[in-house]
């Protein structure tokens, strides 16, 4: 009988690896990234396939989520167009985000740029005590706390004044979120929804697709997003990497109704049930505020949403480049798209922690630090605390804040929200923190003493490049 079987599955493998290989030649999008999964099929058997299924299908051809097929059952974004005014080529950028995200300017707004955990909550808090109708809100990571008691003890206060309150919560990110916190958010009756949960049935077709978002709605009013999630160590800080700094957005105007319309879109995915948006307001203010562009993404958008944007404002840059972002981990574009940027005389920055909370990310991240010098990218090291922002800022005149890393699971794989604002006086005073920020940090500017750090360092880092496309 085992005689009989070995073939069996020997036969079957082979129809399985047949199938994927036949996938791969009318899929794959890049012939180096389909030749080393053909290789991979190929010559490690039962692994090759499983790392295949968990990393390496191309979501934007198979549409296994069809997030933007939703938008039918939500309505169409009501669109405003605006022009904001941009020197050069920089105009083409609100061109392309209308173009591939579908969401073009809006002029009505007010931003308030929110600095670490302190200052968000308590005006997150403050917005939610002016609720009238609905709050809705969705976290990568919602963790039990003092923060995640606060919040149920003002839903259990808001639902008796008849708010709506809808929480969205990613299945990976907030895996350690109780049951007993679960039951009593449905106890008070607010609608929870946990986005592709951690179950054996959908392990493998779901758990390299994360939804990264970090969103809260009031009213279709007042809007939140950026790089916070609703964790404790914001507060407390961490025992291991100290004070948590990140940014944030308090969002007023027209914007809100696209982030908004985000949050229920995730919704309908994860709930299967629609929301009443015909109820929803959009709120412009009434004289023309901050220009800006909200950009969700995801892995099944027909184009590489953010990828795209990121590329076209290293492009753009013509006097300089700074970036806070903690997981740079960047593709061959993108390196390619920052390093000719530095060496056509653009000030290139890059500011990080010394150190992140993942150590093979770590290791991953400081591969690339040699191509950053060689050059002529400035690298600021922040030893007080982790910078757990995601910022960019080029030229005056855009600033990107939100919840996407440059890395390959935030421009291929996570769901994110990204905001691109056109607005001087932001860009300014952002620049402003920036600096001040570095002239805190360690500076890293000599390429040949770099180069020179021992061998056994750069043998870690090129072993956890090799493994760069799947952090």
């Amino acid at each position: 009988m085992d005689q009989m079987l070995i073939p069996i599955l020997i036969g079957l493998y082979a129809l399985v690896a047949l199938i994927m290989v036949i996938g791969l030649l009318l899929n794959g999008v890049r012939p180096s990234k389909t030749l080393a999964w053909l290789l991979a099929i190929f010559t490690i058997p039962v692994a090759g396939v499983l790392f295949y299924i968990l990393f390496g299908r191309n979501r934007r051809k198979s549409k296994l989520f069809t997030l933007k097929n939703q938008f039918a059952t939500v309505g169409e974004f009501r669109t405003i167009h605006c022009y904001p005014e941009l020197s050069g080529n920089k105009q083409k950028i609100t061109s392309l985000i209308e173009n591939t995200a579908k969401c073009p300017v809006t002029c009505h707004n007010r931003l308030e740029l929110l600095k670490d955990g302190k200052n968000t909550f308590e005006s997150i808090f403050r917005a939610i005590e002016q609720a009238k109708d609905h709050i809705h809100l969705q976290y990568y990571i919602f963790e039990d706390g003092v923060l995640a008691d606060k919040l149920l003890e003002v839903f259990e206060r808001k639902i008796g004044e008849n708010v709506t309150i809808r929480l969205l919560y990613d299945g990976i990110g907030s895996y350690s979120l109780s049951k007993k916190y679960l039951k009593k958010l449905k106890a008070i009756g607010v609608e929870t929804a946990q986005f592709l949960p951690f179950k054996f049935g959908r392990f493998l077709s779901a758990l390299n697709y994360r939804n990264h978002r970090k969103i809260i709605v009031i009213d279709n009013k007042i809007g939140f997003t950026g790089g916070i999630n609703i964790s404790d160590k914001y507060l407390k800080g961490d025992p291991a990497l100290g004070k948590w700094h990140d940014t944030h957005l308090k969002i007023e105007g027209e914007a809100v109704d696209f982030l908004n319309r985000t949050f229920v879109t995730d919704w309908f995915l994860a709930s299967e049930k629609k929301v009443d948006v015909s109820s929803f307001h959009i709120h412009t203010l009434p004289q023309k505020g901050t220009s800006l562009q909200m950009v969700p993404s995801g892995p099944d958008d027909d184009f590489d949403v953010m990828e795209q944007v990121y590329f076209s404002i290293i492009n753009s840059a013509e006097k300089y480049l700074y970036i806070v972002n903690p997981y740079i981990i960047p593709n061959h574009a993108i390196l390619q798209a920052l390093m000719t940027a530095a060496l056509s005389g653009v000030d290139v920055r890059i500011l990080m922690s010394s150190s992140t909370d993942i150590k093979l990310v770590d290791w991953c991240v400081r591969a690339y630090f040699e191509s950053y010098l060689k050059a002529g990218i400035k690298i600021y090291l922040y030893d007080d605390g982790f910078l757990h922002s995601k910022v960019m800022l080029c030229d005056d005149e855009i600033a990107s804040i939100g919840t996407a890393n440059l890395d390959n699971r935030s421009l291929q794989q996570n769901y994110e929200a990204q905001v691109f604002v056109y607005d001087k006086a932001l860009c300014g005073s952002m620049k402003n923190d920036f600096l001040q920020d570095c002239q805190k940090a360690r500076l890293l500017s000599d390429y040949k003493a770099y180069k020179e750090r021992p061998w056994t360092k750069k043998l870690i880092e090129g072993f956890a490049k090799l493994l760069s496309p799947l952090l």
